[in-house]
């Protein structure tokens, strides 16, 4: 929940900034799926006898927006975590991410369909927490059963590319994928510092008129 409160607060921010600036367009958006990375191997993390070899995986929901200040170039911003927790050798995690992005949106062609480059800079996020089968296991125990345990954060390259596929005027529909370059403190929990993650949303274009061909 944190994690939801801070992204959505991080989008209203910037959307309160940039309109007040002019953007010629501007975008919000909603999308599910999920972001996948490899195990590091068996780990026993907390050295309480507990062995597992966990992978990222799981429902990722993701909330973005972007405003196209001239031409077709602007920023955004987006924000990205996993619904719920997942095992991570005794313990659960839950991994969130944040992005700020320059972001390219070519020519809308077909009337229809409008491609979407993005790339930029962001915070990784692994939280760890506390579980009543860590907590019998540790001869300190711990603290809160379910709290965190401790938290792990890092710095972020972000890529992305897109297709908003406008169904009525600015609603559109817009699959993505996304290529995250996580720092060394994130990815020694996993395999690969290199995250890949595949969604699918739903959004809306204000002022879409702008959009060249959709104002045929």
């Amino acid at each position: 929940m944190k994690h939801t409160i801070r992204g959505l607060a991080l989008l209203v921010s910037l959307l309160t900034c940039v309109v007040g600036a002019g953007a010629q367009n501007a975008s919000v958006y909603f999308a599910g799926g999920t972001a996948t990375a490899p195990s590091a191997g068996p780990t026993d993390l907390l050295n309480a006898g507990t062995f597992q070899a966990p992978t990222m995986g799981g429902f990722f929901k993701t909330f973005g927006a972007d405003f196209i200040f001239f031409h077709n170039l602007g920023v955004g911003i987006e924000t990205s975590s996993l619904l719920g927790r997942s095992p991570y050798a005794g313990l659960e995690y839950h991994p969130a991410f944040y992005d700020i992005n320059a972001v390219y949106e070519p020519s809308t062609f077909g009337r229809r369909f409008s491609p979407e480059i993005q790339g930029g800079y962001g915070e990784a996020l692994l939280d760890f927490y506390d579980t009543p089968q860590i907590c019998y296991k540790l001869p300190q125990g711990c603290g809160a059963v379910n709290g965190e345990a401790f938290s792990v954060n890092d710095g972020q390259l972000h890529f992305a590319a897109g297709l908003r596929i406008y169904a009525y005027r600015g609603l559109f529909v817009r699959p993505q994928v996304d290529i995250r370059r996580v720092g060394n403190d994130f990815s020694s929990y996993f395999g690969s510092s290199w995250i890949p993650q595949y969604s699918v949303g739903v959004g809306y274009t204000f002022n879409w008129k702008h959009l060249g061909s959709l104002k045929k």
